[in-house]
């Protein structure tokens, strides 16, 4: 695409650069310039066409994301988002609270808990460098002693000293970090998209490989910053999205 089309905020308006960068981007993307699916400039090229701060960059960008018109994939880029749901603010609960909030009786089987590195999507989601030593907790989740996905929580190990030999994975996993770290999650990004069961994952989902999915990107955030990046691959046909959709302020018709 031409650098011609990448309008550079004037700093003599009123309007937040950040918003100007936010506008100019909805508007390259409204003009088709770039296309469903299509990868973005990456960050640097982007300050630069646009000559503001990455700050500024990152504000817009993010509004643009959770406003459903980009999609961020860790270690990959950020790409434009094909017309998808976008689930609405809810409250932040552990998997074992949210199944049951809906009277189901969560359950999990460990398959992995290990020290390992952070590779690129870990460490941009943690706040770490690549290679930083990560706690790695894979587990398959139950409802009603039934598969419903399978959950991979990555932790930061710097926030979690002794994690491995302190036997926490016994029920929920919040509950556990709250009373030996101290760690309390006041925020959480969730990134869902739709996928394909991989054949590793289908025998323990007991479903044929290929069969629908979503795929959840989290990242769990403290008074301190991120602590937990997790990726679920959760069945199709036994998790759901369920969000509450009010109408904005009516105006007035009497006359």
């Amino acid at each position: 695409m031409s650098e011609t089309s990448f309008q550079q905020p004037d700093r003599r308006r009123p309007e937040p650069l950040w918003y100007q960068v936010e506008e100019a981007i909805r508007a390259i993307v409204k003009s088709g310039e770039w296309a469903t699916g299509e990868q973005i400039p990456a960050e640097d090229r982007l300050c630069a066409l646009f000559g503001v701060s990455r700050i500024t960059l990152r504000h817009a960008l993010r509004n643009l994301e959770e406003g459903g018109l980009l999609r961020r994939e860790h270690g990959r880029g950020t790409f434009v988002r094909s017309a998808t749901l976008v689930a609405g603010t809810r409250e932040l609960t552990s998997f074992t609270q949210e199944m049951g909030n809906i009277g189901v009786v969560a359950g999990s089987r460990l398959l992995d808990c290990s020290l390992t590195i952070a590779n690129a999507a870990a460490a941009g989601a943690l706040e770490i460098e690549e290679g930083d030593p990560i706690v790695r907790i894979r587990r398959l989740r139950l409802g009603n002693n039934e598969p419903i996905g399978i959950q991979t929580a990555q932790l930061a190990a710097a926030r979690v000293p002794g994690f491995l030999d302190a036997g926490l994975l016994k029920g929920s996993l919040y509950e556990a970090l709250e009373r030996q770290y101290g760690i309390v999650p006041v925020e959480a990004r969730e990134n869902y998209r739709v996928g394909a069961v991989s054949a590793a994952d289908a025998e323990l989902l007991e479903l044929p490989a290929g069969s629908p999915a979503f795929v959840v990107e989290r990242i769990t955030i403290d008074e301190r910053g991120p602590f937990e990046f997790t990726v679920s691959v959760m069945r199709g046909d036994r998790y759901e999205i369920r969000s509450t959709l009010r109408a904005g302020r009516l105006p007035n018709t009497r006359s």
